[in-house]
C-alpha cells in the first residue's frame, strides 16, 4: 500500500502575486496538477494534500481530482509541521508514504517508480531522492558512506564549513516506512535558524535510511519565483521536444516552438519556427504547420498545410490547405480537401468536403455541403443583436463576392448568388440570386463642390 503526501501549504511570497504558488502553471497547467499527474502510474491508495495559504483556491483548482483528500496545515511551521498534519489521516495505514512538494513539478514518473521501488526491496525506513550537483548552495547536503546508506542531512543554512564542501544534496522527496514515520514525528523540535519543524530531522532515527542518486538533476528543480517558473517550463518544453524529434518529428528551428504535453504527432509532421500546440491537439502524418501558428484542442488530418494562422476547438481533414492568417474558432469542421485562405474567419460551422473559401470572408453557424465556392468578401451574418441563427448552402453552390446571407437563410444544390448580393430569403436548386439595385450611371456628373470651379483655368 502507498499513499501520496504533497506538501503545498506554503505562501511563495517571492512570487510576487495573489495567486497560491503551486497554482502558477507551468506549461499550461497548474504545478501541483503536475505533481498529482507524475504519480498517477504508481499504485496509490491515498492522495493527500497539504493546503495552507490560499487553501480554499487550492481546493477548488483540483475539482477534476475528486481522489484528493484535503489536509490542512495552520501555522505554517515547516515540512515537518506538516507532514505531522498527517497523523488524524493516516491512522491504521500500514504501508509507504511518498512525501512530494507541490512546487516541483518536473519529477518524471519512471524516477518516482525508481525511488518507491529500491524503498521496498531495500525495506528501508526510509529512502530518498539526492543529486550530485557542482554549486550545492542553497540545498541541504545529505551525509551518507558509499553504500549511499544516510546518517543524516543538514539544511544548507546550518551546515559547517567542512559540510558545505559536500555536493550531493537533498532533492526534498522522500518514501517513507509509515509506521515508524509516525512514532518519531513528535520527537521533531524547533532547534534551527527557522525556527521550524524539518521532516530531514526524522532520518536520524529512522533505519535503515537510502539514498537513491539521480542523473537528471534538472527533474528536482523547485520553483520559488517568476524566474524559475519560466525555466521550468522550458525545461518541460524541451522534454517534449526531444521525444517527438526521436519519434520521426521534424522541426524547424525547435527553440521556438512549444508544444505541451497532451499533444500528439505523427511520423512525418514538420513543424516551422513560431508554432505553438496546446492542449488536446492532435496533427496527422505528413502535415506541415506554420510558421507563426497557434493550435488549441484542434483535430489536423493528413497532408494539411497551415500556415500563420490561428485554429482552436476545431477539425480540420486531410488535405487541407489553411491560410496564411485564417483563425478557425470554436466548433469549427472542416472537410477533406478544402481551401481555407487569406484572411479567413469560420465560427461553429461544418465546411463540407472540397469548398473554397478563399479570402477575406467569415462564415458564422454555417453549413456548407460539398464544393461550395465562397468568393472574396461573402459572409453569413448571423447575428441579429441577441441571438445567433443558421445559414445552410448546398452542394455546389457559389457565393460572389461581397454577397451576404442574412441569416436564418437556406440555399439548395447548385445555387448561385451574384456578387454584392444580400440574400434574405431561402433560394431554391439551381437558382441564380441577384439581391442587389440595379446600377445606375449619370453621364457627366460632377458632386456639388465641384461645380462652381469648373470653368477654372487648370493650375
Amino acid at each position: 500500500m502507498v499513499a501520496v503526501a504533497i506538501l503545498a501549504a506554503g505562501k511563495g511570497t517571492r512570487m510576487k502575486s495573489d495567486l497560491p504558488k503551486v497554482l502558477h502553471p507551468v506549461a499550461g497547467k497548474p504545478m501541483l496538477e503536475r505533481v498529482i499527474r507524475n504519480v498517477e502510474g504508481l499504485p496509490v491508495e491515498r492522495l493527500l494534500v497539504v493546503v495552507g495559504h490560499g487553501a480554499a483556491q487550492v481546493q477548488a483548482a483540483l475539482g477534476a481530482f475528486p481522489q484528493v483528500e484535503f489536509v490542512h496545515q495552520e501555522p505554517l511551521l515547516g515540512t515537518g509541521h506538516a507532514v505531522q498534519q498527517l497523523i488524524p489521516h493516516l491512522q491504521g495505514f500500514t504501508g509507504d508514504l511518498l512525501v512530494l512538494n507541490g512546487d516541483v513539478p518536473l519529477l518524471r514518473p519512471t524516477t518516482l517508480a525508481q525511488l518507491l521501488a529500491t524503498h521496498q526491496q531495500g525495506q528501508y525506513g526510509v529512502t530518498m531522492l539526492t543529486a550530485l550537483l557542482p554549486d550545492p548552495s542553497g540545498y541541504g547536503r545529505v551525509i551518507c558512506d558509499g553504500q549511499l546508506q544516510v546518517s543524516a542531512i543538514i539544511e544548507d543554512r546550518d551546515c559547517t564549513p567542512a559540510q558545505r564542501q559536500n555536493q550531493r544534496v537533498n532533492a526534498g522527496i522522500y518514501c517513507f516506512r509509515w509506521p515508524q514515520l509516525q512514532e518519531v514525528l513528535p520527537r521533531m523540535t524547533t532547534a534551527n535558524q527557522q525556527q521550524e519543524y524539518y521532516l530531514t530531522d526524522t532520518v536520524q532515527w529512522l533505519k535503515p535510511a537510502r539514498a537513491v542518486d539521480m542523473l537528471d538533476v534538472t527533474e528536482i528543480l523547485g520553483i520559488n519565483d517568476r524566474k524559475q517558473l519560466a525555466t521550468a517550463t522550458q525545461l518541460l518544453y524541451q522534454r517534449w521536444r526531444d521525444e517527438w524529434m526521436r519519434r520521426g518529428v521534424t522541426m524547424i528551428d525547435p527553440l521556438s516552438i512549444t508544444l505541451e504535453d497532451e499533444v500528439e504527432l505523427a511520423a512525418d509532421v514538420i513543424l516551422e519556427p513560431q508554432t505553438h500546440l496546446r492542449g488536446r491537439t492532435v496533427i496527422g502524418a505528413g502535415s506541415h504547420i506554420g510558421p507563426g501558428c497557434w493550435l488549441e484542442n484542434s483535430t489536423i488530418g493528413e497532408q494539411v498545410r497551415v500556415l500563420y494562422s490561428v485554429i482552436t476547438n476545431s477539425q480540420v481533414a486531410a488535405g487541407c490547405q489553411v491560410g496564411p492568417f485564417a483563425h478557425l474558432r470554436e466548433e469549427t469542421v472542416v472537410g477533406s480537401g478544402c481551401r481555407v485562405g487569406n484572411f479567413v474567419e469560420i465560427k461553429k460551422s461544418q465546411v463540407g468536403s472540397a469548398c473554397r473559401v478563399a479570402h477575406l470572408s467569415y462564415l458564422g453557424d454555417a453549413q456548407l455541403g460539398t464544393q461550395v465556392n465562397v468568393g472574396a468578401g461573402a459572409i453569413t451574418a448571423n447575428f441579429d443583436g441577441r441571438d445567433k441563427h443558421p445559414t445552410v448552402i448546398g452542394d455546389g453552390s457559389k457565393l460572389g463576392a461581397n454577397s451576404v446571407l442574412v441569416a436564418p437563410v437556406t440555399l439548395g444544390t447548385g445555387v448561385t448568388v451574384a456578387a454584392g448580393s444580400v440574400v434574405t430569403e431561402d433560394v431554391p436548386a439551381d437558382a441564380l440570386v441577384i439581391a442587389r439595385m440595379r446600377q445606375v450611371v449619370k453621364p457627366h456628373w460632377r458632386p456639388p463642390y465641384l461645380r462652381d470651379h469648373e470653368h477654372e483655368p487648370s493650375r
